[in-house]
């Protein structure tokens, strides 16, 4: 089933090991992984600074976007979660430099409500600082 949702586009949860081992040279030096997803090849990545979107691009999946978006920058999120016939959850974000949000999708067996209360902790922790 995890590879069908992956297929169909739902972000699942991912160990910080191999998030360390595959994208590990994007962190600054005493930077740490709290938490982070997949979907298919991209990525979601919660860090002690900042979160990472990893977008990888094309059929040979040699073009990759990163973005890193400062917690301080996040004006706003919300979450829609997965309904009895929809098996999946929505975490959209709006940074203060863009109009569009990002967009993520998880399934059914990542909690959105604890994703949520990592971006909320990040953000009330940027704010404060």
């Amino acid at each position: 089933m995890g590879f069908l949702q992956g297929l169909l586009g739902n972000a699942s949860n991912v160990s910080i090991e191999t998030v360390k081992k595959d994208w590990g040279s994007l962190l600054a030096k005493d930077e740490s992984i709290g938490a982070a997803y997949k979907l298919i090849r991209d990525y979601i990545i919660f860090t002690d600074k900042r979160l990472i979107v990893i977008d990888v691009q094309g059929l040979t999946g040699t073009k990759i976007e990163v973005k890193s978006v400062p917690y301080a920058q996040i004006v706003a999120f919300s979450v829609i979660t997965a309904g009895i016939l929809d098996l999946n959850a929505e975490l959209k974000i709006w940074v203060s430099s863009s109009p569009f949000a990002i967009e993520k999708k998880f399934n059914k067996d990542v909690n959105i409500y604890e994703v949520q209360g990592i971006l909320a902790d990040a953000i009330a922790a940027a704010k404060n600082t």
